[in-house]
């Protein structure tokens, strides 16, 4: 398969921003498919303990479309750079949220003298894979960021902002009033830890629920 021209990508993936079919995955009935370009879905410090990483923004999609593996990687690099200037290398880590597993096709057409000698027109007009798109719905999450503390908090949260002008259609950041990744509010996070309800689990945490057997309460208690 010829490769296509940068100006000729972004040109035609203006036709592919709205969700029209099924989702089409590469599998053993679509192959041929080149790989996506955006291969890394977790920057900063991604070793970082829960408790490093209060703050958490999302960026989230108001329409229901698709967006392209190279929108994400200019969005993932955007984000990147802009973080690493305002809080560091080490103060944030981000999330790509959203995976580009659709595979799109192009029935591609000449556009040289001639050309109506040289092609077949719609005749078998299948199309072959050249990209991949992730579909987003209304509401979904696209990026995902946590930082240190409040002192970032007015120059970290801007950070969604520079990658939105990489996708088409609208975007909304919304700060969350969860701890981290985790999916606990803020507000009883620290009491839920005290109680060991909580424990520590990379940059995530465990949930102890009240039941069980009564060793593992004791054995949990006595570190």
């Amino acid at each position: 398969m010829d490769e296509v021209g940068p100006l000729v990508m972004c040109h035609c993936l203006h036709s592919y921003r709205y969700c029209k079919n099924k989702p089409y995955p590469k599998s053993r009935f679509c192959r041929g498919v080149p790989d996506p370009k955006i291969r890394i879905f977790d920057l900063g410090r991604k070793k970082a303990k829960v408790d490093e990483f209060p703050l958490c923004g999302h960026m989230v999609s108001d329409e229901y479309e698709q967006l392209s593996s190279e929108a994400l990687e200019a969005a993932r690099i955007c984000a990147n750079k802009y973080m690493v200037k305002t809080c560091g290398k080490d103060g944030f880590h981000i999330r790509m949220r959203l995976h580009p597993f659709h595979v799109i096709r192009i029935n591609k057409m000449l556009s040289c003298a001639g050309a109506d000698r040289l092609q077949t027109g719609m005749r078998g007009a299948f199309g072959k894979p050249p990209w991949h798109v992730g579909r987003v719905n209304n509401g979904q999450v696209i990026i995902v960021c946590t930082h240190q503390g409040p002192e970032q908090g007015a120059r970290g949260w801007e950070l969604c902002a520079e990658p939105k002008f990489k996708f088409s259609g609208r975007q909304k950041i919304h700060i969350s009033k969860k701890y981290g990744f985790t999916k606990f509010n803020a507000t009883e996070f620290d009491e839920m830890m005290a109680e060991k309800r909580l424990i520590s689990d990379g940059c995530g945490v465990k949930y102890i629920p009240s039941r069980g057997p009564l060793t593992r309460w004791k054995a949990l208690h006595a570190k």
